[in-house]
């Protein structure tokens, strides 16, 4: 049966991990995401993932960092003040994971990917009455590939930052 879920902002994330002078990996997030996930496990061609997530909300834990990614170097948020993604397709890989596949805009530039998903979970009931599910998500892009090319070399050879950008999302439904 198709059931269509709002994603809950307060309980549910967006993150990045970039690698940083080819030595550690920094992470970042974004403390808006919002969208609907239309579910139905007996047909999942009939099941959409629609979401948005504000670009400006973007925080590394770093304000000079933060106001350098929202600049024009990288998310131009001015611009482009959201990312989104829309689903396509969404199958099942055989152990349980869903595999959804869609387009993800970033910096005006919209490319496919495909989300590996571990559940959803099973349906609960939150304190309040709401009905919830729960999904978590990842993926990697290159970010050269969305227009996101700014970087700086180093003075011992590589580059400051890594192209190979992995995203992590957690999300909490609730029904409608």
């Amino acid at each position: 049966m198709k059931t269509t879920y709002k994603i809950d902002p307060v309980h549910s994330s967006a993150q990045f991990i970039a690698r940083h002078m080819m030595i550690s990996n920094v992470r970042g997030g974004f403390g808006k995401v919002e969208g609907t996930v239309v579910y139905d496990p007996k047909n999942l061609a009939a099941s959409t993932v629609d979401v948005a997530i504000d670009a400006n909300t973007v925080t590394t834990l770093e304000p000079a960092r933060d106001a350098h990614l929202k600049s024009p170097d990288f998310l131009d948020v001015e611009k482009y003040p959201s990312i989104t993604f829309g689903s396509k397709a969404i199958t099942t890989n055989g152990d349980g994971e869903l595999q959804v596949k869609g387009d993800l805009t970033i910096h005006g530039v919209t490319k496919e990917v495909v989300l590996k998903v571990e559940g959803p979970s099973a349906q609960e009931k939150d304190p309040l009455g709401n009905a919830r599910i729960g999904a978590s998500a990842n993926t990697r892009i290159k970010r050269s590939e969305f227009g996101l090319v700014w970087n700086a070399a180093l003075e011992t050879g590589g580059v400051l930052i890594g192209d190979n950008v992995k995203i992590e999302l957690e999300v909490s439904l609730i029904k409608v």
